[in-house]
């Protein structure tokens, strides 16, 4: 199977009634993203543009048997044949149940579009890596551009400085908030940044302040992303740290407006997935 080729044979799928019997059942599709940090699950009903169920889990050492545990999860509760699975993400390659293998860039273009229809870009912070997309008035892609080679500006960065600091990524961000300013973080290097940070502990700057001072050197990262392709408003803000309320302040001030958070941003990339998934089988 080749990415974003339509036309691979549906490997047909059913899940079965709680007396063992086979339920006759409206056709759905699965989407299946499998990032470096997590792995998300969407099962998607086209006729009433609904997601039926869906799920995150870690992704942990072995991806292969994490992503087919957590489908089969996931179906065992869902009363749908699935028809179709689309894998995307990083991870993609490992899905090997999947019908087709699909990129992140368009199935989060795909999933922005079906939830926040107004956005123009999409700024998206996974676990290894960050990405802007810019979109045209349509939904379609116009460019995107990637932060892949290194791990500042992404969510493992923020893990790592969370750690210094002795939090919680959801601790690190309610510290965050309360500090009216952060400390600059200068080094675009995850490793020379840590060594920094650490020293800026030592000399007693407020742990507060240094947390401040990450999201928002995230946040500049994104922007010279984001200039890469010239980015226009409405802006989406989607991936696990979309969670963060001092990311998005960050992203927001960085921005000069407040991004749209879709009300399950982690989700968006396998919506997108299953959406895909059910285009074809349509056709």
């Amino acid at each position: 199977m080749t990415p974003d080729t339509p036309g691979v044979p549906a490997k047909a799928t059913h899940s079965r009634s709680k007396d063992g019997t086979d339920e006759p059942t409206a056709p759905v599709t699965c989407g299946i993203d499998i990032g470096a940090r997590t792995i998300k699950v969407v099962i998607w009903d086209a006729a009433e543009r609904a997601v039926i169920d869906s799920a995150v889990a870690d992704t942990g050492p072995l991806p292969q048997s994490a992503a087919r545990s957590l489908y089969d999860t996931v179906l065992s509760r869902c009363a749908h044949e699935v028809r179709r699975v689309v894998a995307t993400g990083y991870g993609r390659g490992y899905c090997d149940f999947a019908d087709q293998q699909v990129t992140e860039i368009t199935c989060h273009a795909r999933g922005v579009r079906e939830v926040l229809p107004d956005a123009r870009t999409i700024i998206d912070i996974g676990g290894q890596d960050s990405k802007i997309i810019a979109l045209d008035e349509a939904g379609k892609l116009l460019d995107f551009a990637m932060n892949d080679r290194c791990a500042a500006g992404t969510g493992s960065f923020v893990e790592l400085v969370a750690a210094k600091l002795n939090m919680s990524v959801d601790e690190m961000s309610q510290a965050a908030l309360t500090s009216r300013t952060g400390v600059e973080i200068t080094s675009m290097c995850a490793v020379f940044a840590e060594s920094e940070i650490i020293g800026l502990l030592q000399s007693g700057r407020r742990p507060a302040a240094v947390a401040r001072g990450v999201f928002d050197a995230v946040a500049r990262r994104m922007g010279t992303l984001a200039r890469q392709v010239k980015s226009t408003p409405p802006l989406a803000f989607t991936g696990g740290l979309a969670l963060s309320a001092a990311m998005a302040t960050a992203i927001g001030s960085e921005f000069g407006a407040a991004p749209l958070i879709p009300p399950q941003p982690q989700l968006t990339g396998a919506l997108g997935a299953a959406m895909i998934a059910a285009e074809h089988v349509e056709a």
